[in-house]
């Protein structure tokens, strides 16, 4: 069964330094490498190593610690300040820009809708209540269903003065409001304000062919104005009410615009205002739902008045 133990062969000498086997990268295993992953310590050629704040990890390692995608657009959105304002202000410009390309009815460089300013995105969104004939075409109005009309004709202009007053406006005013109240927040209080200016425009000449943000930027006026009465600031002692004020003289005393867009913006926009931006304390939770009933409001009522 075997001879005593001394009787064994003795054990291999230890292999030189020279012979011993080479570490390689875990992803290229003909690559020879010295370096490891300071986290997980799996061996890695400088290809596969990324620097981190303490050493360098592994693809890996780096993919296990990089935050979930909501995590990572919510670090950004909140780096981006302004970026509603930014946002609304490049859908004007994109729009503006896709008339002129489009064409069809007139030149978007044009003087207005009274000069022969229209294209065919003008026809097909700006803002009519009823049915009307234009250049042989109907254009089919809010009294009709295109209730589109009440919301694209914001995003419409006509003539590049008219665009670049109204987003040079919007980019002062814009921003500190939205940092004010909150990204979503303004975002519904622009649109409350959108189709506050529709209402208006609806109920004071349906028959006209309307377009532009004035009626939104009007409410952004407004907001600004019903939230620094609440906190106790006279806002025609501030710049805000100037402008607002100098605009409503320009709005009564040039023809050809729209007094019922800009009125029931400014309105709209006060009434979401006065309850958004509470006084020096925070806004009750239920201060959301405040431009969304302003927003249903104008809807039924430029859904009405357009059938007049």
């Amino acid at each position: 069964m075997g001879g005593p133990l001394s009787s064994l062969p003795p054990p291999p000498p230890p292999l030189p330094p020279s012979a011993a086997p080479e570490t390689v990268c875990y992803r290229h295993p003909r690559r020879p490498t010295g370096r490891a992953c300071t986290r997980c310590g799996r061996p890695a050629c400088s290809e596969c190593l990324t620097q981190a704040a303490v050493g360098s990890h592994c693809r890996e390692c780096v993919a296990e610690a990089r935050p979930a995608a909501s995590v990572r657009v919510s670090r950004w959105s909140a780096t981006r300040l302004d970026l509603a304002t930014r946002t609304l202000i490049a859908i004007n410009v994109a729009v503006f820009i896709a008339s002129f390309l489009v064409g069809g009815g007139g030149s978007a460089g044009g003087g207005g809708a009274f000069s022969g300013g229209i294209t065919r995105l003008h026809q097909l969104g700006a803002l009519i209540g009823p049915s009307e004939s234009y250049r042989g075409e109907i254009l089919r109005g809010v009294a009709d269903g295109a209730w589109w009309r009440l919301v694209t004709s914001g995003f419409l202009h006509f003539g590049v003065f008219h665009i670049a007053l109204n987003m040079w406006v919007l980019w002062n005013v814009g921003p500190p409001l939205e940092r004010a109240v909150g990204r979503l927040r303004y975002v519904l209080l622009y649109f409350a304000a959108l189709l506050g200016g529709s209402a208006g425009a609806m109920l004071v000449s349906p028959h006209a062919l309307g377009a532009g943000a004035s009626g939104a930027i009007f409410g952004l006026f407004g907001a600004f104005a019903a939230a620094m009465h609440r906190q106790g600031v006279n806002p025609f002692r501030t710049s805000i009410g100037t402008t607002l004020l100098l605009n409503l003289g320009i709005t009564f005393l040039i023809p050809g615009i729209s007094i019922g867009a800009h009125i029931g913006g400014m309105i709209a926009g006060a009434i979401c205002g006065w309850f958004m931006v509470a006084g020096r304390q925070r806004p009750p939770a239920w201060a959301n739902a405040v431009p969304v009933a302003v927003i249903v409001a104008a809807i039924a009522i430029a859904e009405v008045a357009a059938r007049r």
